[in-house]
């Protein structure tokens, strides 16, 4: 239940803030970001997540004493890059990150199926690099309703395509192998 809340916290992120800037200033919103960034770490306890809530809390302080919306647009970019860092360092260090995911489910893979997690890890890089680079553009350039929209929903709904089109080809490539 806690790591539910918690999820939900961090996708209505933008929402709230697009929200909340209509009627707060960025100092309080500020609050918003530091509990976000506080209860992501609190709930994983993975040391990734930490490091993570220390750049969200400098945002947060950096929010509160410049009372600027930027700092508070910025938290989105921290963790796409957050996550290219993470999901590049098991390229560096195997397994990698998909590939420890897919074991939860088939403890035994098949050296094929390595490669394969390798290959998606690879693009799962990509999708980060690209997306953080949007996040960063909208919030430096973009209005705050583009950044919202955007990072509230767009980004979310591509994660979902690169998601549900991973498991598209993983089932045709599993039904391929299973028929020769």
């Amino acid at each position: 239940m806690r790591i539910l809340l918690a999820s939900l916290l961090m996708l209505a992120y933008p929402v709230l803030v697009y929200v909340g800037l209509a009627r707060f200033e960025p100092r309080v919103l500020a609050l918003l970001l530091a509990l976000v960034a506080v209860v992501r770490a609190a709930v994983t306890r993975e040391r990734v997540w930490f490091v993570a809530a220390i750049g969200g809390m400098a945002l947060a302080g950096i929010a509160a004493v410049i009372n600027d919306a930027i700092a508070l647009k910025l938290y989105p970019a921290l963790i796409n890059g957050t996550l290219l860092l993470l999901f590049g360092r098991s390229l560096l260090k195997p397994p990698s990150m998909v590939e420890r995911l897919a074991r939860l489910r088939e403890p035994d893979l098949p050296p094929a199926a390595i490669a394969y997690t390798r290959r998606v890890t690879q693009v799962w890089c990509g999708f980060f690099v690209v997306n953080g680079a949007i996040a960063l553009y909208t919030a430096l350039m973009a209005s705050a309703a583009t950044w919202a929209l955007y990072n509230g929903l767009i980004a979310y709904l591509l994660m979902a395509l690169l998601f549900a089109g991973e498991w598209l080809l993983r089932r045709r490539m599993r039904s391929a192998a299973a028929h020769g």
